[in-house]
């Protein structure tokens, strides 16, 4: 009985502290309500302190509207029926037979994406410089007022060689320039995911190409125009969610964009997870060596236009991959691959010191597709992008580890950081060298990190500080 006794007088206190915690809270606060920080007061416009630096919004792979040249029509994202039905038939492209380059079509890059592959990603990112930071999109030709923030979109066409959208961000920036009547200034790039190599290669290389097989040469030829660089998810040694779309398709609405269309898109094969890192394990766990950036090894697992399926289909339609023939599409995939590799090794090699520090936003809540796995079937091996999809698994082996990393579904928090692994104790490669000033991790989607109030709140106080912290101190610069 003294037993009871006690237990009701505990639940009896608990419900009276419970009580007064809930008057407390009703009095004092809205608890219902998250806090947020008033942006709009915060970086309120002011004549005297005012930074009017013009910002250049970067988008990532389809975060750019394309549209007929000449009917005008929008191809991609297109209508809501094409979102949700369009197999996007129309995006691949058509290359020389001879000397392997990609064929001018008639599609353009006009605008940003309202919503990429269903998501509003660059809404946000807009809304909060519109409403929060006081900024006005800029129309090109038109001269720039005192005192007036502006940013400027950078649509390109995401299909093709991340090192050629460098040439027309040069032209954006020329007509900056002009607008604001100052040929020295220089302009805020935030960057969107592949947006992120775009910017870093021209800030390394400018407009050169030096994927041709040269040795390439570090001018840091961008730091002379770009101010500062915000990267946003972006994956800096590659993304294996990158690799399984080059196999399986990349899913759009209720169809998909098929790999045999992927092909054709260069930036794809620039997307791949960085030679420096492990890609490939078999069945129990071990570490495969083979070259991602060997034509052969796609051939002997049959992957993309290497898969008896997908040979079929091409044939099927009529299309054999935009007329060209299977041996023709052979040289062009290994040529982009070749290109690939070059890409990724001209970012990540050190560079001489340089004025600009990258401030990184990016995700490490949700498990990211970090490595393929080949499983025995018969006498084939059969590939698995999750650990779901292993029909035989081994006793004691961690699949969910081995395959997944923390990352925001699409970058794993490693490549995002330019590091091959987490482990702190593992020396990192001086290949993977990036010139980092901070980082910022949320529990985020890719495609929803524009949403979180933290990553909007430090992108308007970075882009509107005048002078943060390692410019003044650069030893505050963080290199891995």
């Amino acid at each position: 009985m003294l037993n009871v006794n006690v237990r009701l007088q505990n639940i009896a206190h608990f419900l009276l502290l419970s009580l007064t915690s809930v008057l407390m809270c009703t009095l004092l606060c809205d608890c219902s309500a998250p806090l947020r920080p008033d942006l709009s007061r915060l970086y309120r416009i002011s004549d005297q302190t005012t930074d009017n630096t013009p910002v250049i919004l970067i988008p990532g792979l389809f975060g750019s509207k394309l549209r007929d040249k000449q009917t005008g029509k929008e191809v991609w994202p297109g209508s809501a029926t094409d979102v949700l039905f369009s197999d996007y038939q129309q995006l691949a492209l058509k290359f020389d037979r001879e000397t392997l380059q990609v064929l001018p079509d008639n599609l353009e890059a006009y605008d940003v994406a309202d919503r990429v592959l269903g998501q509003d990603i660059y809404g946000p990112i807009i809304s909060t410089l519109e409403k929060s930071g006081g900024y006005q999109r800029g129309a090109l030709g038109a001269p720039a007022l005192k005192n007036e923030r502006r940013y400027y979109i950078f649509p390109y066409d995401f299909r093709q060689d991340n090192s050629r959208h460098a040439l027309a961000l040069e032209a954006l920036i020329d007509q900056i320039r002009r607008d604001y009547g100052n040929p020295d200034l220089k302009v805020d790039l935030v960057a969107h995911s592949m947006g992120g190599l775009v910017a870093r290669y021209y800030l390394r290389y400018g407009v050169a190409d030096v994927l041709n097989g040269d040795h390439e040469q570090v001018t840091l030829y961008g730091t002379t125009r770009v101010r500062k660089l915000i990267l946003l998810g972006t994956p800096n040694l590659g993304s294996a969610s990158s690799l399984h779309a080059f196999l399986n398709g990349e899913k759009v609405g209720f169809g998909k964009i098929a790999p045999e269309v992927l092909a054709t898109m260069p930036s794809g094969y620039q997307l791949f997870p960085h030679p420096l890192v492990s890609w490939l394990i078999d069945i129990n766990g071990n570490t495969l060596n083979d070259n991602l950036f060997d034509v052969a090894t796609w051939e002997r697992y049959r992957w993309s236009i290497f898969n008896p399926s997908i040979q079929q289909r091409m044939l099927n339609s009529g299309r054999a991959m935009a007329g060209e023939s299977l041996a023709d599409l052979k040289r062009f995939f290994a040529y982009r691959l070749e290109r690939a590799r070059r890409f990724m090794w001209a970012l990540s090699t050190s560079e001489p010191e340089t004025p600009i520090r990258y401030v990184l936003f990016g995700g490490d809540c949700n498990l990211t597709p970090a490595r393929l796995l080949l499983e025995p079937d018969g006498d084939q091996l059969m590939t698995r992008l999750n650990p779901s999809e292993i029909h035989r698994p081994i006793a004691g082996v961690r699949y969910d580890e081995l395959m997944l990393e923390p990352g925001d579904g699409r970058v794993t928090k490693p490549s995002f950081l330019a590091r091959e692994t987490l482990d702190p104790s593992t020396e990192q490669s001086e290949d993977s060298f990036i010139p980092v000033a901070y980082w910022f991790f949320l529990c985020e989607d890719h495609v929803q990190l524009t949403n979180n109030i933290n990553f909007q709140d430090n992108l308007l106080n970075v882009l509107l500080t005048r002078s943060l912290p390692w410019e003044n101190d650069p030893s505050q610069m963080k290199t891995k």
